[in-house]
């Protein structure tokens, strides 16, 4: 069977997706492009926002019309929230964020001749079990994720990804150590630790175990890897974290430490378990323990009841913490959150104008940042040449352009000297 996949959302759904490819390979299916023709189309879809929905449903809509007699399986967050809205696209095959090689068997079992759809969603909030997938590559043999957890329960107001995900279930230190080895020894050069929540790995193990002990235990089995971690709630940012997280040399020295909003009313009715002076915290501590970390975060504008005032302490804070790099969001309105029903709704065109705003001070501290980078060197990772340079990342996950013979998947030392696009161009010292 030709089977084609189309991926929304985050690396935790790139992951999964990569071990869907990886068994159906093992089965004895052949992967097809999305755009061309196929026997089962699959759309693992994302719910983060109003605009992922709407994407997930036209994926769904262009791949009934390409194929009318083709399969066509849903799986992922939106699936797992809205089965019913997703049925009604005209699908043959609903499931949700689990049992992935579940999804698999009930696609194969599918009649070609269609019949009922099979709609199959479990209540995420009852999982207790990490649902253990094989690890898989990203960027050819370059780079790979490791998914070392799943779920939330911090319950912020404007997320509905608790309620796709379920509770905290981590994969154990050892195991996660053992598939850090495994991927070293096939060849990639760096290791992206990823979850929904990683912060918060461990907790479900009662152990002791914290992220940290999992960074240990990775960086130790896999030396010859770059170690990468995904997005950190600030509470994980400590004086020890700092301190175990500076010894290890294969760490890369970049932090996506969520923020959402740099004003204390906002972060209160947002539920985030932090204020801005503990966010401050964290920052400093990365910047006296590490040289030049990256630091990046996420920004929510527009939140239900956010005033003209609180949007600009907001961006007086983002100033303050001189951000490497920002991923702005205006806020999008769950169904079935608390912030859905909260008074004080933003209007879509100054919920548009704040993110403007904010997009140009992240453009100038990201100008700032890039200029004082100028004539330092970096060990960059490099991944693909392009227009005839080739393109990679220094370790604080800055992108790197530099002249070059067979690059891929080498680490090289790098001096700086000039911008270039979004990062830097440099030349290869050694």
């Amino acid at each position: 069977m030709r089977v084609a996949i189309y991926t929304l959302g985050c690396k935790v759904n790139q992951y999964e997706t990569q071990a869907m490819e990886a068994e159906l390979t093992r089965r004895g299916h052949t992967l097809a492009p999305f755009d061309g023709e196929a026997d089962a189309y699959i759309i693992n879809t994302c719910t983060v926002t109003a605009v992922s929905d709407k994407k997930s449903r036209q994926m769904i809509r262009q791949a009934r019309r390409r194929a009318p007699h083709a399969v066509v399986a849903v799986c992922g967050c939106y699936a797992q929230t809205d089965p019913g809205a997703v049925e009604k696209l005209g699908v043959d095959l609903v499931m949700g964020t689990n049992d992935r090689m579940g999804f698999l068997n009930a696609l194969e079992a599918l009649s070609p001749d269609g019949g009922q759809p099979v709609v199959d969603v479990d209540d995420a909030l009852r999982r207790r079990t990490y649902e253990r997938l094989p690890a898989g590559g990203l960027e050819g043999r370059t780079r790979a994720m490791l998914k070392v957890e799943d779920g939330c329960v911090n319950f912020c107001t404007y997320c509905i990804i608790p309620y796709a995900r379920g509770p905290i279930r981590s994969l154990p230190l050892e195991e996660a150590a053992c598939e850090a080895k495994r991927l070293a020894g096939l060849g990639y050069r760096e290791l992206v630790l990823t979850g929904i929540e990683i912060s918060s790995w461990g907790h479900d193990l009662k152990n002791g175990q914290g992220l940290i002990d999992l960074v240990e235990g990775v960086c130790a089995a896999a030396p010859g890897c770059r170690v990468r971690l995904g997005s950190l709630e600030p509470r994980t940012i400590t004086e020890d974290f700092c301190r175990r997280a500076a010894a290890l040399p294969n760490l890369c020295p970049h932090f996506h430490l969520s923020m959402q909003s740099g004003c204390d009313a906002t972060l209160k009715r947002m539920n985030r378990k932090y204020d801005s002076e503990r966010y401050y915290e964290s920052v400093k501590l990365l910047r006296g323990h590490f040289d030049r970390p990256g630091i990046t975060t996420d920004l929510i504008v527009g939140f239900p009841g956010e005033t003209e005032a609180e949007f600009a302490q907001t961006l007086d804070f983002v100033r303050k913490c001189a951000f490497s790099a920002l991923h702005i969001f205006p806020y999008s309105r769950r169904s079935g959150t608390p912030a859905a029903s909260m008074p004080g709704q933003v209007p879509r065109t100054e919920k548009e104008e704040r993110a403007h705003r904010a997009a140009e001070v992240a453009a100038e501290l990201r100008a700032a940042w890039l200029a004082g980078g100028i004539g330092r060197t970096a060990l960059v990772l490099f991944e693909e040449e392009k227009d005839g340079l080739w393109r990679g990342h220094a370790p604080d996950y800055t992108e790197v352009y530099a002249e070059g013979v067979g690059l891929h998947n080498v680490i090289k030392t790098v001096e700086m000297t000039e911008i270039h696009e979004n990062g830097w161009r440099g030349s290869v010292v050694k």
